[in-house]
This record gives structure tokens, C-alpha cells and sequence, in this order.
């Protein structure tokens, strides 16, 4: 980056033009979050995340579903966030695979195969020592929330159990720019930190006179902005800038660099559900969904205080001076005073019915699960389905899922890979392994990645059912052993349960040692008696 960019001037110019791309999304957020996931909502002041307070949570220990009646749309969120945990990045591992290039000769790809299956295991082992299930579990609600979620992986020091340590950034404390190429790597974050926590997190910080004098700076919190920002001189790499906010509320002239440095891979990782053309942050299936959770939201509220009425029920008395209002007490065993020829105390009759609600509450709720795949993703309400019906239902999130799913690949799943393998080559664990696909390529195992292999090996079972209807003549036509290893890759069997495939040479071995055993004396003599006979 050039010295006119790393200028803090410059940069707080480009996190003000960051922040009003931002801003457009910030009051649709805030909607999502206060349906769909409440525990994230905050106020209107503290959402922004980039104020005084910076979004430091204002509201955090306070109750968050005052205002939400129906918990369909948290439930469903919820849901479709631990499906993907386990479809697309399972605590239990196995979700990635590295193997040998096409530029990799034939002679050296087994012995490449042993040491990406090496460097493999040693990577899934700091995977599940670390946090990154906890993390990215929050990250997936995010993103099924909003549409953008953002995961950061930072390497953590010799003593701890992983190399690897995650955190979930909130969406509403970052702000991003996006390339020409559609990559979102650009990123502004905001952190409050006093001026002991900033030296602590950055020993070399430069802190301007002014402030490190000032009676209040132990106790007061600043505005600290880390910039991440990918470098433009065609060098490769990331720049890393840390500077203070120009906060007006702090009353200092806050125009210093705190902190520079560089990343040869980003620590940021940010994925986006969907992308509309134009836009810079995703949409999410909650957005889609939203005006049937707020209508479903409504309709429950006005069923509870329509369930109100009709416990309490409205009443009406006459004004005889007898009857006091505030003291009648509509509890069993209690005696209302009236007077003679008075009608007293008598209810007075609803004007309807509110029976449609369940009809129209019914139909918004399964709306909201279908938008958010809970019917498709979630647990599968038949105890036993046929292999016919798995395949199909396979087949059929394949479809649903396959932009969202190929998005999440090339915004989460390469990017995380291409900065664990940097974070362990730093640390001496595992060489520099580049992952280009012409030396080392990476393929994703996780079973969301299954599915369109489900789905062909479905079509294979498909025609040879309706080949075997045919007759011996036209199963014959199938070389059935290629078929067997086919459709074992397809639905990920072990090698290990199939026989091993014999090569020609083996079987012109095998055909010799026949020959020789049919040339012997002993055998040629015994069948030649045989055949007298």
C-alpha cells in the first residue's frame, strides 16, 4: 500500500465511506435480530458499533424477547444454523480432504497422498482442540440472521492446546469494502479499548502525548479502529493499520497510527448467504421470511390478548352510587354489592370470534420453516426412510442449497483452510503448502458436499433397476465391478471394504500360473483320462 493510503487521514476518510454503505442495512438488521435472534439485538444508539459506546452492549443482561410472541422464526434460526455446523464444517471432523494436483507426476502422487493425509490429520487435530465449533456456530447465526458473518482466526502462543484461536466477529461492529472481483476482505473493525488494553494488545503502539496524559485515560474507553485492508501495489498481502475513530465526543485531536503491520493471509474471514448484483453485504433467509414473522408475531399477540379478554372478560355497571368499581375483585367467593333494581355488575359480549387466527397462524409458520429449510434440513419427521427416499430428499437440498453452498465454498471454506495452513507453516508445524489446484487441491468432504454425489449415485441406482427389468442380457452390459467402486466413491465407503481392484498384469499372472499348472504332466494326464471317459 502506498504511504498516502496508510495516512490515518486517508484511512478514517475510507471507514466513514465504508460506514455509509452501511448504513442502509443497519435498520433492516436491527429488525432481523429483534425477531428472528433476540439474544443480539441491541439499541438503535448502540447498533451502529461504531459510536461513543461503540455498540459495546448497552443492552447486554437485559431481556430481549419483550417483544417477540411467536418463537418459530428464533427456533428455525437456531435449527438451520446447527444443521450447517454439522453439514458443512461437523465438530466431528472429516470435512476437508487435501490430495495431489494435476501437475503432480504420477511417480509422486502416492507418496504426496501420504504427506497431504499427514498434514491433514495434523490440521484437524488443532481444529478440534481449538474453539472454532463454539465460534462458528455464532458465525452461522449471523449469517442465517442477516445474510454476513464474519470468523477470525488469530494464531494463539506455544502453550496452548491449538494453534488456532477463533472469534465470531458481530456483523454490526465491522465494516467492509469489497473488490472489483466481488472478494469482501477489505475490512474495518471497531474495538473500545483503554489505553492500558491497547498498549497490552499492541506493545510498539504509538499513543499520542496528549492522551496518555490526560487524568482520565486509565478509565477511559477509545475508539480504536483495525484495518485490514488488502494491498493494492500488487505485491500480494494484507496491510495492517490500527488507528484512533475520529470521535468528537472524546475531545482530543486523535490523528496518530497506533499500529502497522502486514498479513500475508487475512485473519478475517467473511461469508455471505447470498449476494444481490450491486450490493456489498448479503441477504439471509430471516430477511426473505421476515414479513411472516412479523405478521405471525402480531397475530399471537393479538391471539393472547383476545385469550386475555376472554378469561377477565369486559363488564359494565350502573352508576347507582352503590357499586365502586375499583374495589369489585372477580375472584371466586367474592360478593359485589348492588342496588334494589340495579342490574349490577353484567358482562358484556365479545364482538367475535377469533378462530381464523389458528388457520392463519398455521399457514404463517409453515411459510417461515420452509424459507428458513427447517423442513429440509432438520430433523426428519419418518423414522425409517427407503434408500429411494434419502436419495431423492439428497437430490432435492442439493438444488435448494446449491448457489447458497457454493458461495460458502469459495467465501468460507478455501479462505479458512488458506489461512490455517499459513498459521501452522508460521509456527514450523507443516511446511508451506499451497493449495492452487495444480500442485495440492482441496476438496471438501463435509455431507453437505455428498449431496450432488447422492444425488448422481440416485440416477445410477435409478438405471440399473430399470436395466435389471430387462433381463440377464442387458445387466450383462454393465462392467459390474467398475460400477460397485463407482458408487462406493459416490457415497464415501472406505476402500478399505472393497477387494482390491486387479490390475492386467495381474490377471497375465494369473492366467500364466493357470497355463503352467494346465501344462503339468500330472494335470494334462488326468485330463486327458477324463476326456476318454
Amino acid at each position: 500500500m502506498k504511504q498516502a493510503e496508510m495516512d490515518s487521514a486517508m484511512l478514517r476518510r475510507r471507514f466513514r465511506t465504508a460506514l455509509q454503505r452501511r448504513g442502509h442495512w443497519q435498520r433492516h438488521w436491527q429488525e432481523c435480530y429483534e425477531f428472528a435472534l433476540p439474544q443480539r439485538q441491541e439499541s438503535d444508539v448502540a447498533f451502529g458499533g461504531f459510536g461513543s459506546t461503540g455498540g459495546a452492549g448497552g443492552n447486554v443482561g437485559k431481556k430481549q424477547f419483550d417483544r417477540v410472541f411467536d418463537a418459530t422464526a428464533p427456533d428455525a434460526v437456531e435449527q438451520l444454523a446447527a444443521s450447517l455446523l454439522g453439514e458443512i464444517t461437523p465438530p466431528s471432523g472429516g470435512w476437508f480432504q487435501m490430495v495431489p494436483g494435476d501437475d503432480v507426476a504420477l511417480a509422486d502422487q502416492a507418496d504426496l497422498t501420504d504427506k497431504l493425509a499427514r498434514a491433514g490429520r495434523i490440521v484437524q487435530g488443532h481444529f478440534e482442540r481449538s474453539n472454532f465449533a463454539v465460534e462458528i456456530h455464532q458465525a452461522y447465526l449471523d449469517l442465517v440472521t442477516v445474510g454476513t458473518a464474519c470468523l477470525r482466526l488469530e494464531e494463539d502462543g506455544p502453550g496452548a492446546p491449538s494453534r488456532f484461536r477463533f472469534c465470531a466477529v458481530p456483523v454490526r461492529h465491522l465494516a467492509f469494502e469489497e473488490r472489483v472481483d466481488g472478494t469482501l476482505d477489505a475490512v474495518f473493525r471497531q474495538l473500545n479499548l483503554g489505553i492500558e488494553d491497547i498498549c497490552e494488545k499492541w506493545p510498539d503502539a504509538s499513543i499520542p502525548g496528549h492522551i496518555t496524559a490526560a487524568a482520565e485515560a486509565e478509565t477511559e474507553k477509545f475508539a480504536v479502529i483495525e484495518a485490514v485492508l488488502p494491498d493494492r501495489s500488487g505485491a500480494g498481502g494484507y496491510d495492517y493499520v490500527v488507528f484512533f475513530a475520529n470521535d468528537p465526543a472524546a475531545n482530543v485531536a486523535q490523528d496518530d497510527v497506533i499500529a502497522k503491520g502486514r498479513f500475508a493471509v487475512s485473519p478475517y474471514i467473511a461469508f455471505r448467504w447470498l449476494k444481490a448484483p450491486g450490493e456489498i453485504y448479503g441477504r439471509s433467509p430471516v430477511m426473505k421470511a421476515l414479513p411472516d414473522i412479523k405478521t405471525a408475531n402480531k397475530v399471537v399477540e393479538l391471539v393472547l390478548k383476545n385469550a386475555s379478554i376472554a378469561v377477565t372478560g369486559i363488564w359494565q355497571a350502573d352508576d347507582d352510587g352503590i357499586l365502586n368499581p375499583a374495589t369489585v375483585r372477580l375472584v371466586p367467593g367474592s360478593i359485589i354489592p348492588k342496588a334494589v333494581g340495579s342490574a349490577g355488575l353484567t358482562p358484556l359480549d365479545a364482538p367475535g370470534r377469533f378462530d381464523v387466527s389458528d388457520v392463519v397462524l398455521a399457514d404463517l409458520r409453515e411459510r417461515i420453516r420452509r424459507c428458513l429449510l427447517t423442513d429440509r434440513l432438520g430433523q426428519v419427521d419418518a423414522p425409517r426412510m427407503t434408500a429411494t427416499e434419502v436419495l431423492e430428499r439428497a437430490a432435492e437440498n442439493s438444488r435448494l442449497l446449491a448457489a447458497t453452498y457454493s458461495r460458502l465454498q469459495a467465501e468460507l471454506i478455501f479462505p479458512l483452510m488458506r489461512r490455517a495452513l499459513h498459521v501452522l507453516a508460521r509456527s514450523g508445524e507443516l511446511p508451506d503448502i499451497p493449495i492452487d489446484g495444480k500442485v495440492v487441491c482441496l476438496r471438501h468432504t463435509a455431507p453437505m458436499a455428498q449431496l450432488s454425489r447422492k444425488a448422481e449415485a440416485g440416477q445410477t441406482l435409478d438405471w440399473l433397476g430399470r436395466l435389471a427389468s430387462l433381463g440377464p442380457d442387458a445387466m450383462a452390459t454393465i462392467d459390474m465391478d467398475k460400477t460397485v467402486r463407482w458408487l462406493a466413491a459416490q457415497f464415501g465407503v472406505p476402500q478399505d471394504l472393497l477387494k482390491p481392484e486387479m490390475t492386467p498384469e495381474d490377471m497375465a499372472g494369473i492366467a500364466g500360473i493357470v497355463g503352467e499348472m494346465m501344462n503339468a504332466p500330472e494335470v494334462a494326464g488326468k485330463v486327458a483320462g477324463e476326456g476318454g471317459q
